[in-house]
């Protein structure tokens, strides 16, 4: 089949969650179909991981022309001037438009997108978010499905709840709002939506009864991921680590919580442990833990995060807001690392409390938790096989992506 992928995002580097899953299916989709690939170029997303944009630019379409028959990049209008978008966001609030679907409004990939379909023939079209909805129109006699990463009405319902600002609160509780309306309209339209997790499945159906949903799950990939032989005696450590985009707002709020709340509880119990936060644009409310104390490292982005993840004695992900499945977490197992998070964080994954993961809520239950693991050598290194063995069963990207090629022949016809 000639499938047409449209994209928010350059699906390169697969660094970060939205980035490996779009870029894993993509390139598992291409062995069984010809892929061609649309895709806006969020700047902040890929210029952390290069000199210039247009190495960025440069290097993605080399690596994905690799698996995709053709690709193209087109910058995003709202980008130009934050006052663009400060002007969407606040035309929002008088219309019915949510934000999230106005910021991808493109003159220039609409004429694109009409001209292609035109000298272009498409079996099948994949819109990659719900903000590419504004194109449907255009495609409307293919069949297409919606990827959704997260329940985006969900996500940002649940953030109201949660931001102390009276004027956020407000405006994200109106915006999910405004989503949800336009998911329950549209999602419909399309020959199925798919979601990385049950939950999210069964949240989609409730709020969109007439649309129909597959659950197609994040995953990993499992041979880039794989446990490592130490280079250290782990028993003799007591290390951390988190990672994360650290400018997303609920990687931003882990890390305030393992510093605010977890961190000095640990320091009384094990006053040697160190912890080492990856992620791009980490914020100064972060990197000011890391001024203050040695042992607290924030390291921005690194060559090989699988390194870092190796070094650590346990993996620790407080995660208390966002959607869809966490790939951090995911990353972890495939690594066999004994991994201690909410349950939030792991939503989506399939997990058992005590056999594959250890689950925490609260800044003592993490503490208590995390100093049981770095003394307690045969519940750690269970929980790490445990969790390598999850991964392979279930969250291979190889059997994902089949997965993904079988629902679209399915609902093509």
């Amino acid at each position: 089949m000639n499938i047409l992928w449209l994209s928010h995002l350059i699906p390169y580097p697969p660094k970060g969650g939205v980035l490996q899953r779009s870029y894993n299916m993509i390139k598992e989709l291409s062995k069984y179909h010809d892929v061609h690939l649309l895709a806006f170029n969020q700047k902040d997303l890929i210029g952390p991981f290069y000199p210039s944009i247009d190495d960025a630019l440069s290097d993605s379409k080399k690596n994905l022309s690799k698996f995709c028959n053709e690709v193209y990049f087109f910058d995003i209008p709202s980008d130009k001037n934050k006052l663009t978008k400060l002007w969407l966001a606040f035309r929002s609030v008088f219309t019915k438009e949510p934000y999230n679907i106005n910021w991808l409004k493109s003159k220039k990939f609409e004429h694109f997108l009409e001209s292609y379909l035109k000298n272009t023939s498409f079996d099948f079209v994949v819109f990659d978010t719900i903000s590419l909805i504004l194109y449907f129109d255009l495609c409307s006699d293919i069949p297409s499905a919606l990827d959704h990463h997260n329940i985006e009405s969900h996500m940002l319902i649940r953030r109201a709840t949660k931001e102390d600002n009276f004027l956020k609160r407000w405006y994200f509780k109106q915006e999910g709002q405004r989503l949800k309306r336009y998911e329950k309209k549209f999602c419909p339209n399309y020959s199925f939506n798919f979601t990385c997790s049950s939950v999210d499945s069964q949240r989609l159906r409730e709020l969109s009864p007439k649309s129909t949903v597959e659950t197609i799950p994040n995953g990993v990939d499992i041979s880039y991921f794989y446990p490592w032989e130490s280079t250290k005696d782990q028993d003799q450590t007591k290390s951390l680590i988190f990672a994360g985009t650290l400018s997303w707002y609920p990687n931003t709020e882990a890390v305030l919580f393992i510093a605010q709340k977890i961190w000095p509880l640990l320091k009384q119990e094990a006053p040697d442990v160190v912890i080492d936060i990856i992620g791009a644009n980490p914020p100064p409310q972060i990197q000011q833990y890391a001024e203050q104390d040695p042992k607290f490292r924030v390291h921005g982005l690194v060559d090989d995060l699988r390194a870092m993840i190796n070094s650590a004695t346990v993996y620790i992900c407080p995660i208390f807001d966002g959607g869809g499945t966490k790939l951090k977490i995911l990353d972890a197992l495939a690594m066999g690392k004994a991994i201690i998070a909410t349950r939030l964080a792991c939503e989506g994954i399939e997990v058992t409390n005590g056999l594959d993961v250890l689950f925490a809520e609260t800044p003592e239950e993490f503490a208590t938790g995390v100093v049981e693991l770095f003394s307690n050598t045969s519940a750690r290194k269970r929980l790490g096989h445990n969790a390598r063995k999850l991964a392979e069963e279930k969250y291979s990207y190889t059997f994902i992506g089949k997965s993904l090629s079988v629902a679209i022949e399915k609902h093509s016809k």
